[in-house]
Formats: C-alpha cells, structure tokens, sequence
C-alpha cells in the first residue's frame, strides 16, 4: 500500500494589496476543468500520461485484456513526444566568472531521450489531480514534512501561482513554473521518466557540429543569438509562451525552447568555485538551472552554455522543467 500525505490543512491566503501582480498572468482567469479519471489503473495511467510507468513495467497488468495495445499507445506516445540525443561531451566552467583559462570540467554523456517540450500546465494538471502531492513515494523522505507548504495562491496543493489547485486554463500548453526542483522531480518520477543532468542538457542545447574537431555550438540552431528563435528579454512578449511556438529555434532533433522561455530544472547540484579554486558552497543545496526565460535580459544568459543555478525549493515565476529517460535495451 502506498504511503500517502495523511492531511493537509488549508492554509490561510495573505490579501493582496491591488499594486500586486502574478508574473505572467494574463486579464482574466479561467480554471481548467476537473477531468474524469478513468477507473480501470491501466487506462488511467494513459489517460493522464504516465507513458514511461506503462511502458516499463508490462509484468504490473500481465493478464489484462489491454496490455499489448496499451503498451503499444505508451510506446508510440514517447516517440512522438521525446527525441533522441546522441552520446556527447559537456564542457562546464567551474568559476563563476567563466573567464579564459578557467578550471573546467569535461563529462562524457551517453546517449538518451529528451522531451521535445517542456512540461505544460495541463501535463502538471494530471499529476496535482491524481494526488502526486500526497503519494510519498514520489518525495525523499527528509522533504515530507515540507510537502504541505507546496500550495498554490489559495493554499491547495499545487504550482506557486495556480489558484484553487487548477491551472488557468488559458495557459494550459505554457509550461508550468512555480514548482521547485522537488516538484519537478516528483512529476517526472511520477510519470515514469526522469530530469535530464545538466551535462545532457547542454550536449542537447549545444548539438554538435559534423566536424573533425568536437565542436559545441553556442545555440540549437547555430553560433548567433536570433532572438526571433528564442523567447527571451529582447524578443518582446515579456510572458511565457505555448511550448510549441518559436520552431525555428529548435535542435536538429526537434527538441524545443532549449534556449528561452523558461529557465529549466535539471538533475545536478550546481557546484562552482572562487577564482582560486575554492569551493563556492551556500547555505541550501543549489540545483543547476539552464537555458534562460522569457525575462533574460543579458543575451549571454541566453545560451547553452551558460551556469546558474537556485536553491532547490525556489518557486519562481520563471523557471520550468523537461523530462528525460534513458535508454532502454
């Protein structure tokens, strides 16, 4: 029997004053629908996208009369949803400064699957509504006693800036931000994959250029900054944006918004050092992010190979997160 979060108050919602505003809120509010569940586990499961659960584990509904096609409908739904990224090597800065001659390290990453967007409101939705808040399983331990401060603006279980425990509607294909690394890593446990490590990430963002030399470009599309292939600060929407928009920026595997948008959540402990190779280390565990957002203003933020990172329970407006997996034989 899964262990579950056996309560969780209602917690009390602060008025706010009228000068305060929600990051990327647009006019009005409109909550999306309770969808119905379906009572059959397996049905449900592909019913709200827990593709990499059915396709793992077949032996769970050995003997269901749907087996062969489910199995087939999670299969299909991960190829089209996921890419894949050819074993490569990650060059990361390990100063802050990032200046020449700087201490680096090289990672060898292999190949893997990576999603072709980041996780939508609407994907998240499913997780919030089948209880991923409650189901322990998919939290570390030390963290359940935090689980319950994990609300929304009127303190249901939920992203940061959702209200009621729905996402509004009207950003249903925008990618959920509000969510700290915990959140993020339980969905993406939950669904049956897992959060890419920063190496993969940027040997994804960064494809490499058929060359005799191993070369790592700068963008998935080239070495320029085009901001009309990205959404970031210059490009001028100043929100987030659906997953499916900016195309011509995509990697040559179709892998999307690698730059811009959202920052993106990854697997790494953030891990720099001072110019005399000390290690930088703070007072909360700093989780890498990569990529930028809709409101990177500095161009050089922008990029796949740029480092930062926040602490892991940070809930920003602007910060989202991809799933991965790896590669099954």
């Amino acid at each position: 029997m899964p262990l579950r979060l056996l309560a969780r108050k209602q917690k009390p919602v602060k008025t706010r004053s009228k000068k305060t505003t929600i990051p990327n809120a647009p006019i009005q509010f409109e909550a999306a629908e309770q969808m119905q569940l379906e009572s059959d586990e397996l049905r449900r499961y592909l019913q709200i996208g827990r593709y990499g659960v059915v396709a793992a584990n077949p032996d769970r509904w050995r003997g269901h009369p749907e087996i062969r096609s489910a199995l087939k409908r999670a299969n299909d739904a991960i190829d089209r949803q996921f890419a894949l990224v050819p074993e490569g090597s990650a060059t990361l800065p390990m100063t802050i400064n990032d200046a020449p001659g700087c201490p680096e390290l090289e990672v060898e990453t292999n190949s893997f699957v990576l999603s072709k967007h980041p996780v939508t409101n609407a994907e998240f939705q499913h997780f919030v509504d089948s209880g991923g808040y409650e189901e322990l399983e998919f939290w570390p331990q030390d963290l359940w006693t935090h689980l319950i401060d994990f609300v929304d603006l009127t303190g249901s279980a939920g992203p940061r800036f959702w209200k009621g425990g729905r996402h509004n509607k009207l950003l249903a294909d925008h990618p959920v931000v509000g969510v700290c690394f915990y959140e993020a890593q339980a969905f993406a446990k939950w669904a049956g994959f897992r959060l890419p490590t920063e190496s993969e990430w940027q040997v994804a963002a960064s494809w490499r250029i058929r060359s005799s030399a191993y070369i790592l470009r700068r963008y998935p599309w080239g070495d320029a900054l085009d901001r009309s292939r990205c959404n970031i600060w210059s490009s001028g929407l100043a929100s987030t944006a659906p997953v499916t928009s900016f195309k011509a920026g995509d990697a040559p595997n179709g892998v999307s918004q690698l730059v811009g948008n959202v920052w993106e959540w990854t697997d790494s402990d953030l891990e720099l050092t001072d110019e005399q190779d000390r290690p930088i280390v703070g007072d909360m565990l700093m989780k890498s992010i990569r990529g930028g957002a809709y409101d990177t203003y500095f161009p050089a933020q922008a990029t796949s190979c740029f480092r930062t990172g926040l602490a892991s329970l940070v809930r920003a407006h602007n910060v989202g997160f991809r799933c991965a997996m790896d590669i099954r034989g």
